[in-house]
């Protein structure tokens, strides 16, 4: 089928046609930003309701669970005279008590940019600074730094904030703390593109979630939803992959051994949940001269084993486990808006309070 045919709005009505005619009531969770843009562009959110089905975005935009902590330790490099290099959507997000944008317009080097690459450029037009680039998302976008970290002749004035992390560990966590009940996980096609199916297996066999890999047209979450209530209907629990016509089984296998050469397994907190364990991508020590961590270890000495406290008010921790909709912060649309945001799930575009606003946000 071509991309229409996944948009056809035929299509999708007999496929929720189908769902009602189970006569199941799902909770599912995806972790997707790009899933989340579906949902509420197409306004398939209150049709699923009408099914039966209730679907909530986790923790699945990576700027969002980057913490205020990690926020701050690029601040304090860009206080000191680093040049930060970053994707846009990092620039709007708190700190302790200020953003990158904000260092940037009292005069920090603070640049944005559109891939790993573009940081190579700027340290050698820049031969006197040091260049630090933000390594930020999930294992959709880790092996390009992982490309960066095993490029030949990198400039020497060139470092890496690692802030990577893995999906499979983040939902392990939200599947064994029991905060939200779950009858289906909805797994993100770009991070599957990667890792494949069987990371995501454990989930079904330990704890009997259904899942299902989805791509992202309407048609794609509509179908995801339908084979999670069908599974619920028959008493089956299984990994299904929808998005055959871009995941295999065994992903990337390149990315992936780009990943193992340059990245090591380690625990870290995300915004809104605590230390998980096995879920960040640290770099390797054999490219420890290029860990902006070990690089700048002195001067980020003060901040070790600090965390700060989400913004008051903000509801951006509880939105990325599921508990709550964004639609419940008494921030949103009001004193949390994109153009003033307060908290991280209002800056990026994959944040479900930032999809919710600029799409507009129906009544829950």
């Amino acid at each position: 089928m071509g991309r229409d045919d996944f948009r056809d709005p035929i299509r999708v009505r007999k496929a929720l046609d189908a769902i009602s005619e189970l006569g199941i009531e799902l909770s599912v969770m995806h972790v997707c930003g790009t899933h989340q843009d579906t949902l509420v562009r197409f306004g398939l959110e209150p049709l699923l309701k009408e099914v039966g089905v209730s679907v909530r975005q986790g923790p699945g935009c990576p700027v969002c669970v980057t913490t205020p902590e990690e926020v701050e330790l690029a601040i304090v490099l860009a206080r000191k005279g680093a040049i930060i290099c970053t994707f846009g959507d990092m620039v709007k997000v708190p700190g302790r008590d200020s953003t990158l944008a904000g260092e940037r317009s009292r005069g920090s080097d603070v640049r944005i940019v559109y891939s790993p690459s573009d940081s190579v450029a700027i340290a050698m037009e820049n031969p006197d600074k040091e260049v630090v680039f933000l390594g930020i998302g999930f294992e959709t976008t880790a092996p390009t730094t992982s490309a960066l970290l095993l490029k030949e002749d990198l400039p020497t004035n060139l470092s890496i904030l690692s802030y990577h992390r893995t999906v499979p560990e983040a939902l392990s966590f939200i599947a064994s703390s029991g905060e939200v009940r779950l009858d289906g996980l909805i797994e993100p096609g770009h991070v599957s593109m990667i890792i494949g199916e069987e990371p995501y297996r454990f989930l079904t066999d330990e704890y009997g979630i259904p899942q299902v890999i989805a791509g992202f047209e309407p048609l794609d979450l509509v179908m995801a939803c339908f084979e999670i209530a069908r599974m619920k209907a028959e008493g089956r629990t299984e990994l299904v992959n929808h998005y055959s016509r871009a995941v295999r089984r065994d992903g990337n296998p390149s990315a992936l051994a780009a990943m193992r050469k340059t990245f090591v397994k380690g625990d870290r907190r995300w915004r809104g949940f605590p230390v998980i364990e096995g879920s960040a991508l640290d770099i390797a020590p054999e490219f420890s001269e290029r860990d902006a961590l070990r690089r700048f270890e002195e001067q980020l000495e003060p901040l070790e084993g600090v965390t700060f406290p989400e913004p008051e008010g903000c509801s951006c921790g509880e939105v990325l486990r599921g508990i709550v909709d964004p639609r419940e912060c008494p921030l949103f649309g009001t004193a949390c808006t994109p153009d003033d945001p307060v908290g991280p799930c209002m800056v990026s575009r994959e944040g479900s309070c930032n999809i919710l606003h600029r799409w507009g946000a129906p009544d829950l």
